[in-house]
């Protein structure tokens, strides 16, 4: 089902053979890809899981929005919009509470299964009942196991119903349904493929919603379909001959694991690759004095942040939280670390989104630090640890921290791991420091505002996991007043709502937020119509030809 129309020379090679053939292609002075295939070097080491219902990774959320349809997406000339994928049209009723959509006619999936609503409804349940890190963003909607069946449901083959608890705002609403958790899935071919599952405490259902087998396989409707995903390796991507917009302009796209900056720049060079991904400013700086060779930049919604766990007895009182908040030189990882590739930004909604707040009133100031650590006990300091994934620029952020927080006599040890040893640790709260990435979700406020508030249930069978839950950390006043926000349908109002929880988060939390993301990427001439998106779900290939 995945390999189909393939070149000759490529249809008996597997994808690691394939791979190795690019690197052996260069007739002569330096390599150079076939004409049909994107090669990308990329940091693809924070893949878990293929499954949309359950990944919840940024370079999981690029693979799928370029292989999966969804109802609605970010219209990426007006982001401020919301266009039509799958649906036609919709309409919202009266009261505000039901959406209803109209299929696009003759979809189909790249199986040749015909896309229906009962098709949508289907995706809608199984994302909710394997309530996995990204169903949250339909269950806030009040969508359970148990009502999800009549709260979004075919009505008929082409008309496909959303009913929500609460009369949101519509942007809301619509921005939710632009995230990846929300793609449709064949329902036909992944009922082929359910595993049988005992009911017991730990498991709800019957049956395992084809979660095992989508973690590596692939059932969308997307410009080009997923053939194979290797672990730390390569992600391979064919056209999709059955998608129901313009088709993609090559036959494969190819995502080779590559971690450092170096490597990428001298592949690019080389030829070996068409694009690079994660380059440091040095190596940005060679790309674009390359002749051969361009450099491309958009600013993403995605922070770094640094988060201190509150099951550390230490890192929990709030005037440790504010003193690491004054131990981080800001001003020397903005002039190296992350010159080019991001922007000095010390709260959590991003620049762009409504309601951003562009304060930034923390220094490295060591003597304010001290004090704060002495009125909480600690006037010694301490010792902790810190989980990094080994990239950068977060490495060298925390070796930054590491030498700045010695100054105030706080020890960190740095425990360095891939992506996925960092993220399945953060996710056990298991941690006592994480510095890590976040990109929204969907184009809303909300998306950020929720996951660094919202806590409602901080034990460790807490199935609400966001990042405030992740670092044991309970606003309920912060969370209350993003709830209210979600409900103001003034534009102004609610930008207001969510600037008044920001000055009150950077006053009082554990995240120490140093910066948003430029994503810059350096990229053959050879190549046309290669361009970055708003957010880490918006990097569209389908367009890229060379």
């Amino acid at each position: 089902m995945m390999i189909t129309k393939l070149n000759r020379s490529f249809r008996l090679l597997s994808a690691g053979a394939a791979l190795s053939l690019l690197m052996v292609a260069a007739p002569a002075a330096f390599a150079e890809t076939p004409k049909d295939t994107l090669v990308e070097g990329f940091a693809i080491d924070d893949i878990i899981s293929m499954d949309p219902g359950e990944a919840f990774e940024l370079s999981t959320a690029e693979v799928t929005s370029n292989t999966y349809s969804l109802l609605v997406r970010l219209d990426m000339n007006d982001t401020s919009k919301i266009k039509g994928d799958l649906a036609d049209s919709w309409t919202v009723s009266d009261d505000g509470l039901t959406y209803t959509f109209k299929l696009k006619p003759d979809l189909k999936f790249a199986s040749g299964n015909p896309i229906t609503a009962e098709d949508v409804a289907w995706s809608f349940e199984r994302a909710v009942k394997l309530d996995k890190s990204p169903a949250f963003i339909l269950t806030q909607f009040g969508l359970t196991g148990d009502n999800v069946t009549e709260k979004a449901k075919a009505v008929d083959p082409t008309t496909f119903t959303f009913t929500v608890d609460k009369a949101y705002a519509p942007s809301f609403v619509l921005n939710c349904l632009t995230a990846t958790v929300a793609s449709v899935v064949d329902k036909k071919l992944v009922v082929d493929h359910v595993k049988p599952v005992t009911v017991d405490a730990d498991h709800k259902y019957d049956n395992d919603f084809g979660n095992d087998w989508l973690k590596t396989n692939y059932a969308g409707s997307g410009a080009y379909k997923l053939r194979e995903w290797r672990a730390n390796e390569v992600v391979v991507m064919e056209r999709n001959d059955n998608y129901y917009g313009e088709k993609a302009k090559l036959n494969r796209v190819i995502y080779r694991y590559m971690k450092e900056s170096s490597a990428q720049r001298l592949a690019l060079e080389a030829g070996d690759i068409d694009i690079a991904r994660n380059l440091e400013p040095n190596d940005l700086d060679a790309v674009a004095k390359n002749a051969d060779l361009a450099t491309t930049n958009a600013p993403k919604s995605t922070v770094y942040y640094v988060s201190l766990n509150g099951k550390n007895e230490n890192l929990k009182k709030p005037e440790v939280q504010e003193a690491f908040k004054y131990l981080v030189d800001y001003d020397a990882i903005g002039a190296t670390l992350i010159k080019g590739i991001g922007e000095i930004h010390q709260t959590f909604l991003p620049t762009g989104q409504l309601g951003a707040l562009n304060e930034n009133p923390y220094k490295l100031d060591v003597a304010k630090a001290k004090e704060l650590l002495a009125k909480a006990g600690l006037p010694d300091g301490f010792s902790v640890t810190m989980d990094v994934r080994n990239t950068q620029p977060v490495t060298g952020i925390a070796e930054s921290m590491q030498q700045t927080l010695a100054q105030a006599g706080v020890k960190m040890e740095i425990i360095p791991g891939d992506g996925k040893q960092t993220l399945t640790k953060y996710r056990a709260r298991t941690h006592d420091m994480y510095i890590g990435q976040w990109g929204s979700d969907y184009f809303d406020p909300n998306s950020n505002a929720d996951t660094f508030t919202s806590n409602p249930d901080n034990s460790d069978a807490g199935t609400v996991k966001t990042l405030a839950w992740r670092n044991t950390w309970e606003a309920p006043e912060l969370d209350k007043e993003t709830k209210a926000a979600l409900l103001e349908r003034d534009a102004a109002k609610r930008a207001g709502m969510y600037e008044d929880v920001q000055k009150k988060f950077l006053a009082n939390s554990p995240f120490v937020i140093i910066f948003q993301q430029i994503e810059v990427a350096g990229y053959r001439k050879s190549l046309k119509d290669f361009k970055l998106g708003p957010s880490f779900d918006t990097n569209y290939v389908g367009p890229i030809s060379k």
